[in-house]
């Protein structure tokens, strides 16, 4: 039998040119929400590229777009404005900012921001609503996924930065699942070494870590700082995620971000009666249990590491 032959040049092409209408359209967006139009520096903020690439990307859009006003102000800069692309307002929306939008509920529910979480859950509310059922249960799905994928455990102070072709390689790889490749270097590595691993979750704090099961042969869930990965790739590999693992409680083992097993153990805080009444409002841990002593202390325990 002959093997029909592939063109990969040819299927290459078509996912560049996929992605360089996507970025026509996600420019369109920016146009319509802001309203003045778009600019060059705007373009290279947005997409990440150089001056010379924003002049092209601006050149196809006046292809693409024919109804298009460039006007120049008193400074000599250009902006892009598009007129009546009504089709721009029906768009609807992408799973992933669905899953986004309920991320923030859930940050605003542990900062205590109520009015946030009602104009947030609103918001979400109406833009289900707006969908067809199918595209609202994809969005759904997608989102329980994420919800399911991310632990917080968030602290004031510096925090480092977790790049988002990470974080949006991520979401894909959460959503299959599957596996992902890295190149990563732990404080015990004399340099850095490639790894492949399965990812159950992420955890945000003063520094960010992903959680993942290496394959090894003790097939341990371990946690990577994001800091220390130099490079990541999905493999196309799927694996099959362990029903009995938890983001959360595997986070409530930790104080803040960070996780020992070997110091994993029970705390306990005692406040004195000064300080008990202040200590009363806090939230210091998950599964913390405040006890009120007879002389007006408070006794507060929990397990967790660090």
């Amino acid at each position: 039998m002959v093997k029909p032959h592939i063109n990969h040049n040819l299927r290459l092409s078509h996912v560049n040119l996929f992605a360089q209408a996507q970025e026509l359209f996600r420019w369109a967006e920016i146009d319509e929400a802001r309203g003045r139009g778009v600019s060059l520096r705007d373009i290279m903020e947005e997409f990440a590229v150089n001056e010379r690439t924003a002049r092209r990307m601006a050149g196809a859009l006046e292809d693409v777009f024919p109804r298009i006003d460039v006007v120049t102000d008193e400074e000599r800069r250009r902006w892009w404005s598009l007129r009546d692309v009504d089709y721009i307002r029906h768009r609807g929306f992408r799973d992933s900012e669905i899953a986004a939008l309920d991320l923030a509920i859930r940050r605003a529910e542990r900062d205590g921001a109520a009015n946030e979480v009602k104009s947030l859950t609103e918001m979400h509310d109406r833009l289900l609503a707006s969908a067809s059922p199918p595209q609202a249960r994809s969005a759904e799905v997608s989102s329980e996924v994420m919800l399911e994928a991310n632990g917080f455990a968030c602290r004031p102070g510096p925090a480092s930065q977790a790049p988002p072709q990470y974080l949006r390689l991520l979401f894909e790889a959460f959503i299959a699942p599957i596996s992902i490749r890295m190149t990563y270097r732990s404080a015990r590595d004399d340099a850095p070494r490639e790894r492949v691993v399965e990812p159950y979750g992420v955890i945000l704090g003063t520094r960010h870590y992903l959680v993942a099961r290496d394959k090894t042969p003790d097939r341990r869930i371990r946690q990577y700082r994001f800091d220390r990965i130099s490079d990541m790739a999905v493999t196309g590999q799927g694996f099959v995620r362990d029903p009995d693992f938890c983001i959360n409680a595997h986070c409530a083992q930790s104080f803040g971000s960070f996780f020992s097993e070997a110091e994993h153990g029970p705390v306990r805080w005692r406040f004195t009666p000064s300080a008990a009444s202040v200590a009363r409002d806090f939230r210091f841990h998950p599964n913390q249990i405040m006890t009120e002593m007879l002389n007006g202390s408070l006794l507060v325990e929990f397990s967790a590491s660090g």
